[in-house]
């Protein structure tokens, strides 16, 4: 909890809960002069990468990582509307306030942080696209969706990004009556359209499959229609991302997707060609000749590629020590992994950080 400890505690109606980037859940009950945490729990087991993230940015120590996730892994699952429920109840005993699930606030660091130009945007759009003297003006609702499912199997972010600042209005199909209603139905078609996209953009089926579930049962819990356009909008950008980072080059082949997923899904750990080869079920030898003719790189040569940029996006966008990063990206040492920094980016990781602003 204590890496979200300040967002938890702004938290101020009588019950309300938190949602994690991971996904998990702290549901939070406010009686008098005290704060009831209750979490965190989650309704499907998460990764281990995604843990040993969590780990590092609660500053665990590198000898109790593996007893944390482990630790983690015991939590039993819960449905959040089980959760929900709970706090229904323990509400009404404490604060005598009766109270349903639509009446709980989500408070989501991510969705707070989500930019809101955008956001807003894409809200405005959707206003606008429902006045009758707009109609003439609205483009296909086809020709935007390809457009857009395009960008998120080419992982590119950026364009993304660029796109959504000046996405035309659509009139989607009436899928319900309800207003309500009929945001959540376009948000389990798009996010079920994203998820086979990013799966054709070269992500993991499992991977792909699991994040539709999780922004699935989130969305339903919300009963705000901004607050579902900036999940919409969140869970858009972060399969865009994910495909960004699985992705080698303009038209990787399928080997080279398969590598990048492991890597991916491992970065934090010490990676062998052996590791590989074992996991892709092909010799070593074989692998190491087909990726470097499919890639132009070696092996070796793109994990650590990438593990330095992740060490770039750390360095700029936490205060972790460079003993920290080091050890999080299973470098052997502080000062292998500075080494090997300034072979790529012909600088120190200390010197790279005084360059680039922080960002929290």
């Amino acid at each position: 909890m204590i890496v979200y400890q300040n967002d938890i505690w702004t938290v101020s109606s009588h019950v309300g809960y938190y949602a994690t980037p991971f996904f998990h859940y702290y549901g939070i009950i406010n009686y008098k002069q005290y704060k009831i945490i209750v979490g965190p729990t989650f309704q499907l087991e998460s990764a281990d990468h995604e843990l040993r993230n969590l780990a590092f940015q609660a500053d665990i120590p590198v000898k109790e990582v593996d007893r944390f996730i482990k630790a983690m892994k015991n939590i039993v699952h819960m449905p959040l509307s089980s959760v929900l429920q709970m706090l229904c109840t323990v509400n009404f005993v404490l604060n005598r306030e009766k109270l349903t699930l639509k009446d709980i606030t989500i408070y989501d660091s991510e969705q707070r942080n989500l930019d809101k130009l955008f956001a807003n945007r894409m809200v405005d759009n959707s206003l606008e696209n429902n006045r009758p003297e707009k109609q003439e003006d609205v483009y296909t609702s086809y020709s935007v969706e390809q457009k857009l499912m395009d960008i998120i199997s080419m992982g590119q972010t950026a364009v993304l990004k660029e796109w959504l600042s000046t996405a035309p209005a659509i009139r989607p199909g009436i899928l319900s009556a309800d207003y309500l209603r009929q945001l959540k139905n376009i948000f389990i078609v798009s996010t079920s359209l994203a998820s086979r996209v990013a799966i054709r953009g070269g992500l993991d089926a499992k991977t792909s499959f699991n994040l539709s579930d999780l922004y699935i049962q989130q969305m339903e819990q919300l009963h705000n229609p901004e607050q579902i356009t900036n999940l919409q909008y969140h869970m858009i950008m972060d399969y865009t991302e994910r495909v960004e980072r699985v992705r080698i080059g303009k038209h990787p082949t399928q080997l080279a997707m398969q590598v990048a997923n492991y890597v991916q899904n491992h970065l934090y750990e010490s990676i062998t060609v052996n590791q590989l080869s074992s996991a892709l079920h092909i010799s070593r030898s074989r692998l190491t000749a087909r990726f470097k003719k499919e890639t132009g790189m070696t092996l070796t040569e793109f994990i650590t590629k990438e593990k330095i940029k992740e060490a770039k996006r750390l360095l700029q966008f936490t205060s972790k020590s460079l003993e920290a990063i080091s050890d999080y990206l299973a470098f052997s040492s502080q000062s292998h992994f500075s080494r090997v920094f300034k072979n790529y980016e012909k600088c120190t990781p200390g010197e790279y950080r005084r360059r680039v602003p922080y960002s929290s």
